[in-house]
């Protein structure tokens, strides 16, 4: 009967480590996952029908939620648009020009975007991947039968920063799956 009580006491003790280790890592976690701007990413992913998981996971993976990013390409803010695309999508939406470093409108032209390329490209994978190398390109990647099967998916990516880009927005989104179920 010690032995067995002995035992259990053991057990109690490994498994509070375990939940404390578990606890832990999530904190750590959410820090390099968080959520920042969540009343306008949740505006626009009602008004754009996006998941919040993903535009979170684009706004990780192209700014690491740094408002004031600017790529060597010229992109812009959170979302890492294009001034040139946010031109292409106000006049398109009949708006005025946008602040592309304040949030919530960069956020709103970003999922204004993604829902663009979506809806032109059907497949997730290759609307995000027009979203990082332009759609021009990755029309041209679907039209060549080394990339391409169906025209629709992209089985080959030719720039490595595109693939690397995909890789890394897919990981962010499975984070906020689980994380912020």
């Amino acid at each position: 009967m010690k032995l067995l009580r002995k035992r259990i006491n053991y057990l109690v003790i490994l498994l509070a480590a375990l939940m404390g280790i578990v606890f832990t890592l999530i904190l750590i976690y959410a820090f390099f996952i968080p959520q920042k701007y969540s009343f306008a990413v949740a505006s626009y992913a009602k008004k754009f029908d996006l998941e919040e998981e993903l535009i979170y996971a684009v706004i990780r993976t192209e700014s690491n939620f740094r408002a004031e990013a600017v790529s060597d390409a010229g992109a812009v803010g959170l979302m890492q648009i294009m001034p040139s695309t946010a031109q292409f999508l106000s006049e398109m939406n009949g708006r005025q020009e946008v602040d592309l470093y304040d949030p919530e409108e960069n956020i709103a032209t970003g999922c204004s975007y993604l829902r663009y390329l979506i809806d032109r490209f059907e497949v997730i994978d290759t609307a995000l991947a027009a979203y990082n190398a332009g759609e021009g390109k990755v029309r041209r990647w679907l039209a060549d039968g080394e990339n391409s099967t169906d025209g629709k998916t992209l089985q080959n990516i030719p720039y490595a920063e595109t693939r690397i880009y995909l890789k890394k927005v897919k990981k962010f989104y499975k984070c906020y799956k689980i994380l912020y179920f």
